[in-house]
Parts: C-alpha cells; structure tokens; sequence
C-alpha cells in the first residue's frame, strides 16, 4: 500500500506541468503561509469568455477580459496600465494580517522596450497611490531575438512615510522566469513586514511598510496581441494562524494552501508549501495521526464529486508519506460536498468549502 501511495504521490508531482520540477523542490522549502480565512478567491473557471471577470472592478487602462490559454480559462490583462482590483463591499478590506496569491503568464515577448511588467500594488488612503508596489518583468522578446534580464523592482513607504525602493537579488530572480509558463506568485503582510515570492522563492522581504488597507493588480504591457499578461487563481486569505495552534483549539487542521487542477487529483505544486509543513508538525509531534478528508463545493454532482474527494485525500496522503510520514499514521476520506462549513449559495461561501481537513484520531 505504501508503495502505491508513493507512486501517486509522485504521479500528481509529474502532472503539475505548468511548473519546472525545480518549482515544486522549491516550494517545499519555501517559509509562505498561507492565510486560513479566505475572504476573496477567484479561480476564473465559471466565468464568460469575452467578457469582464464578474469579481473585479475596472480602474482604468485599456482591455480587460476572460479568455482561454491553453485550454485554461484566464483574466487578459492588455495595454499600458491596466488596473483591476477586487470588487469588495468595503472601500478599505485588507486586514493588518493577511495573503494574496495569484499566477501570472510569463509572455514570450517582453515588447520593443523589454520593459513590460506585471504589479502588485497594495495602497491606502494614507499612502496615496501604493504603500507598497512590486514590479515583475520577464524581459522575453524571442521574436527580435532579445533577451532581456527579468528583473524584480519594488517601491515602499515606512510607517513614518518615508519613501525607499530597491531591486531583487537578480541571482534569485533570473533562474525562477521562464517565457511562455505560469508563475505562482504569492505575498504577505503582517502588521508591517511585507513578503514576496515567486514560485516559493522569497524574493522581498521588507520588516517595515505602511499599512495598506486595499489592492490592485497592474499590467503595463506593449507586447504583441497574443503575448499580453494573464492571470487565474487570485486568493486573499486573512492572518496566518500556526498548524498546531489551529489544532488544540480545533482539533484539527483546515487548510486552504492544499490546491488542485481543475476537476482532477492532481496536485498543484504550490501545495508542497503546505504538505511540508504538515510533515514537519507530524514529525515533531509522533503522536499526531491524521485522517485527510478531501472536501468539495456543491459545483457538479455528488457521482463526480464523491470519488474526486477521495481521490484528492489519497493524493495527499501520498505526499505526506513521499515527505517521510509513516503511511500507517495516515489515513484518507472523500467527503464530497457534504460537510459543508459555509453557504454553498454564494461564491465566498464555496471558497471556503473546497477544502483539505487533517482531524486528528
């Protein structure tokens, strides 16, 4: 049996794809946590090919619109400052604790100036335009024959509203931009220090910024029709509480950083984040065991949804145990959609139920 799980395990790893097996290596190492209480996420798999994704607000700029890239649906982001931002209740929503992750398309041509790029700008009223800003470049331009260096620039203000910037260690940030793939980008901010990554990799880490209260995402792009910036799978999570915290007051873990392909048991490699801190929790506490119950939303039907769920757990349980978990202190369930924990009515609700529980027996 453990040989099989293992075989999965690395069967879900080889499927991811979209990520180099260096991605997934590094993932597993990286220091992100993701938050554990979704307030937005978009996945952009339901939405109209044409038109304007239906949880965002248009800012200004050029062309917004879902369409499809390689055979997944995405937000395009066209032209020269392009500005989206989630469509919230609240003018100001961002907590003083809190994550966003999304994937970005790395176009194969940069433009004739090698200087398109893709920002994350977190702002307030405070602040004015950004609290914090990072700008990722890939610097692809194939079809001039051109490569540019990618590059990583960011620009912050202190508490105080002191303005500082700086550039990423290019050693780091060259290896992780590859044209024509999709790049996880992930960031947190807790009370002032700010973090940024790509594809698990840290690559800002600032202990002192101005405390945002709202966001967008930017494209500033002068590339081709067919190499704009896209984007799916944008998360916002609120705090970061730890593992075995979350388990004495629970008795058990609920994760969010656990992700999947669409409609299938393949895991994401983002996901390795989590896995590896599972792992360690279960190795530096022998007396965890953990049954791993897979849970959908109510989208499909419950003949799809129930052997999904299922197969989800076991895929997780495979990980764990290709991470060096005893198979025997691990077991796994499908729930299906049945054990819902939020109103599977409204969109916020179904975030928080497509989920990955570890209950402690």
């Amino acid at each position: 049996m453990k040989k099989i799980l293992v075989t999965v395990a690395l069967l879900a790893l080889a499927c991811a794809g979209a990520f180099a097996q260096e991605a997934v290596t590094a993932f597993a190492k990286s220091d992100f946590v993701p938050g554990d209480e979704i307030f937005f996420d978009d996945p952009v798999e339901n939405e109209k090919l044409g038109e304007f994704p239906h949880f965002w607000d248009f800012l200004g700029g050029e062309e917004c619109e879902i369409i499809t890239l390689n055979g997944e649906q995405a937000i395009k982001l066209s032209g020269w400052f392009t500005d989206i931002a989630p469509l919230m209740k609240e003018a100001e929503y961002l907590p003083e604790e809190f994550t966003i992750e999304f994937d970005v398309w790395s176009p194969a041509t940069g433009g004739s100036s090698l200087n398109d790029h893709i920002d994350l700008v977190l702002q307030s009223e405070e602040c004015g335009d950004y609290c914090v800003f990072v700008a990722l470049n890939p610097a692809w331009n194939e079809e001039k024959e051109v490569n540019g260096t990618p590059d990583l620039n960011y620009a912050f203000y202190s508490p105080s509203l002191d303005y500082r910037d700086g550039v990423a260690k290019g050693s780091l940030v060259e290896p992780l931009i590859k044209a024509n793939a999709w790049l996880h980008v992930a960031a947190s901010f807790n009370k002032r220090a700010f973090k940024y990554y790509v594809n698990g990799v840290r690559l800002v880490n600032l202990p002192n910024v101005a405390r945002p209260t709202r966001m967008l995402l930017r494209s500033v792009s002068n590339c081709d029709e067919k190499d704009r910036f896209y984007i799916k799978n944008i998360r916002i999570a609120k705090g970061a509480v730890p593992l075995y915290d979350r388990l004495l007051n629970d008795g058990k873990i609920t994760s969010y950083g656990i992700t999947f392909a669409t409609g299938k048991a393949d895991l994401k490699p983002e996901s390795m984040t989590e896995i590896a801190r599972i792992a360690k929790l279960m190795a530096e506490h022998p007396e965890l065991n953990f049954e791993v119950q897979g849970h959908c939303d109510n989208t499909g039907s419950d003949k799809v949804n129930d052997p999904l769920s299922q197969k989800r757990a076991e895929a997780v349980v495979a990980a764990l145990v290709a991470q060096g978990v005893a198979a025997e202190r691990l077991s796994a369930a499908g729930k299906g959609s049945h054990e819902p924990i939020a109103d599977n009515s409204t969109d916020e609700g179904r975030a928080k139920n497509r989920r990955v529980d570890f209950v402690k027996k």
